[in-house]
């Protein structure tokens, strides 16, 4: 071989085993990709009301939540904002804004926000296809623990979970388990990959404490698109249990199973239509629960006495248009009622 033909050799030698490390370089660190997502963070405070024991009790919340399209969609947690009666939403350097739920499923955790202005330094974050992330991949999450706003943590896809195997209050959400820290306030906000792309919305974690264990847990993206995204899935504006066997029949539910109302958001579709929420704690068949309120037997025709029965109104109503009826038989006073009107909007 020539002096030539060696050098070239040799070159190419190099440059295979030095490539890793210029292609390594050229990526993004942490911060990098932090900083630039973070314009995509918001920090959410919601004012609501609930009934307690001592009445009906004015409460404050704050969570996070994470822009998903340039018309102003913000994804969160739904225990953050569904029901609260006051929203505004924060994003980094920018002046609060309000906001109302445009989209919820409470079984999943999940909500969407409509911005009533988008500001101008916001930007949209990536809502990724979650399915190819796997157990030990890297992700990070930004949000407001304990209200400090934009705090970041990392660590790793501990495990994915299946649809009503994690939790009973939320049968629907697909999860992801995370070793990286929430805290009360990261609710709601974004789990990233390396690549800055939302791959899941934090929910909670599972700790005896109080504090982070490590045993976080973030619905994944696609049920967020499965859901919300691509469904006519609206925020019709209340909070309702299923009460079914025993517990039914102590409430004396005319039929083998209904929804208690809990609550009713302020001027909200239900609101509009009718529907009371509850008005006090009561321990029935062993449960604490808000009692008082409106019992669903029927929307659109449609018996609602499970979970199963549930599905099939939320998919009738996602095809009610403006001028349609909507129908809603209720248990109220020990009295089936009938509730009608004219959808005119949300």
């Amino acid at each position: 071989m020539s002096n030539e033909g060696r050098r070239a050799a040799t070159l190419a030698f190099a440059l295979l085993f030095a490539a890793p490390s210029l292609a390594q370089g050229q990526g993004e660190s942490l911060g990098d990709t932090y900083r630039r997502v973070s314009t995509s963070v918001a920090v959410i405070r919601a004012r609501g009301q609930e009934v307690t024991d001592g009445g009906l009790v004015r409460f404050k919340e704050i969570g996070s939540g994470v822009l998903i399209s340039a018309d102003g969609k913000v994804a969160t947690a739904a225990h953050v904002v569904q029901q609260m009666e006051d929203i505004t939403v924060e994003f980094l350097g920018e002046e609060p804004v309000t906001a109302r739920v445009f989209a919820s499923e409470q079984w999943a955790d999940i909500s969407i926000l409509q911005l009533s202005a988008v500001p101008r330094g916001a930007t949209v974050a990536k809502l990724a296809d979650s399915e190819p992330v796997l157990a030990g991949d890297p992700v990070f999450v930004v949000g407001a623990p304990y209200g400090l706003s934009y705090s970041l943590s990392q660590g790793v896809i501990s495990a994915r979970w299946a649809a009503d195997t994690v939790t009973k209050e939320f049968p629907l959400a697909e999860f992801f388990q995370t070793d990286a820290v929430i805290n009360t306030g990261n609710s709601g906000g974004p789990m990233f990959n390396r690549a800055g792309e939302v791959i899941g919305i934090v929910s909670h974690n599972i700790s005896k404490s109080g504090g982070s264990e490590g045993l976080g847990f973030a619905v994944t993206a696609n049920t967020v698109k499965t859901l919300l995204v691509e469904r006519n899935r609206r925020f019709w504006g209340f909070d309702a249990m299923l009460v079914a066997g025993e517990m039914a029949q102590a409430l004396k539910v005319p039929q083998s199973g209904g929804f208690l109302v809990k609550q009713v958001a302020k001027d909200s579709v239900a609101d509009r239509l009718g529907l009371k929420g509850g008005t006090r704690v009561a321990i029935v068949d062993g449960q604490r629960i808000v009692v008082g309120g409106d019992i669903l037997l029927a929307i659109q025709g449609i018996t609602m006495a499970s979970g199963a029965d549930r599905a099939k109104v939320l998919k009738e109503l996602e095809t009610v248009k403006v001028g349609d009826d909507l129908r809603v038989r209720i248990f109220r006073d020990d009295k089936i009622v009938e509730l009608t009107m004219k959808f005119t909007g949300f």
